[in-house]
């Protein structure tokens, strides 16, 4: 039952401009995220500054929100560097800005040592499911590594230990 798994904090690098999760981006989301059993959570509410239509986040904020839980997911349960390499998004419902919202990744399958395969669900306060979506995610081999900055990569490294004590 979801009442009695622990709710674990993620830690996340700072000082970072990433739009979702970044910590210095003042126009960004700054999402924290957390784990409940198998599945990474962010909390979070939109604001004006997040709309299509009046009062309604736009499609393109959601579809960050989602590609960016379940790419902590990866994070927080595969613990490598990767990128997305497909997303498929499906609006079920508008979402209001100013209200609570909760994004859920889970993951779907792994297909070792390429990739996984993600879901991500958004929803409102009352556990509406608002948007879904799945994404296919690649692992970048240690070899390929070298496009990332040394900094980021360090952190990144540091992160992935701190969740792995986390979670054992």
């Amino acid at each position: 039952m979801e009442s009695e798994l622990k709710k674990i904090d993620i830690p996340k690098p700072q000082g970072y401009y990433c739009f979702a999760c970044g910590t210095d981006n003042p126009m960004g989301l700054n999402m924290s995220f957390y784990c409940l059993g198998n599945t990474v959570r962010s909390d979070l509410s939109l604001t004006g500054h997040h709309v299509g239509w009046e009062n309604i986040a736009h499609g393109g904020i959601i579809s960050t929100i989602l590609d960016e839980i379940m790419g902590w997911t990866v994070i927080a349960f595969q613990r490598v560097f990767f990128v997305t390499r497909s997303i498929e998004v499906r609006y079920l419902r508008p979402v209001s800005v100013n209200t609570p919202l909760t994004a859920i990744g889970e993951i779907e399958s792994l297909n070792l040592p390429r990739g996984c395969s993600v879901q991500g669900t958004l929803l409102d306060a009352e556990g509406t499911k608002l948007a879904t979506a799945k994404a296919d995610m690649a692992f970048i081999p240690e070899k390929r590594l070298n496009i990332l900055p040394e900094a980021y990569k360090n952190d990144m490294i540091r992160l992935f230990g701190e969740i792995e004590q986390l979670l054992a």
